[in-house]
């Protein structure tokens, strides 16, 4: 397939964003795939800073990090990622060039916890006013529940109305695919 699947996309957008040495964001941590990918492109002299609500994404995010030895790129935090700029030390906010959610509710864990486009959003705002001008966010959308129904359309809304001075926006996914495929909505900053 000459067309990248979502989630290749979505790395390879981060990849152009993020560089050694910088600070990146994993704001929903869930198994520590995104986590351990943004380690590998921060490089031992960035840092990774990531975000999940529950105990067991935290835990999984700590072993994967851990068996590829790389804990000392990351620092986890169980808080929402609407909490980003409260916990992250200041001096790194002017370095964070790239963030990452994965939407939704946690694989093989607990269905009834799910992400939310007003924290959502919160979160994406700040970033934006920290990041630096290049500053790249991608969400990866799975709408394919009723909670997800809802935070979608929160969320494209918010991404329309971003001011185009201040950001582009793009929206990456595949339109003829049955039950409801991820899509992305990658925000960079101007």
């Amino acid at each position: 397939m000459n067309l990248q699947r979502v989630l290749e996309f979505a790395r390879t957008i981060l990849k152009n964003a993020v560089k050694p040495g910088d600070i990146a964001v994993d704001a929903t941590t869930g198994n520590g795939n995104d986590t351990l990918f943004l380690t590998s492109i921060v490089g031992p002299s960035g840092h990774v800073y990531g975000f999940d609500i529950q105990e067991a994404a935290i835990y999984k995010t700590q072993q994967k990090l851990d068996g590829e030895n790389v804990s000392d790129r990351v620092t986890l935090f169980q808080t929402g990622h609407e909490h980003l700029l409260e916990v992250i030390p200041t001096r790194d906010h002017p370095n964070i060039t790239g963030a990452i959610f994965n939407l939704g509710y946690l694989p093989r864990g607990d269905k009834s916890i799910v992400t939310k486009s007003d924290t959502t959003i919160a979160a994406v705002d700040q970033l934006l006013k920290v990041m630096p001008r290049g500053g790249t966010i991608v969400l990866v959308v799975y709408h394919g529940h009723p909670e997800g129904e809802i935070e979608r359309d929160g969320l494209l809304k918010y991404a329309k109305d971003l001011n185009q001075e201040q950001a582009h926006v793009l929206q990456y996914g595949f339109i003829n695919q049955k039950n409801n495929p991820p899509f992305i909505i990658a925000i960079e900053k101007k």
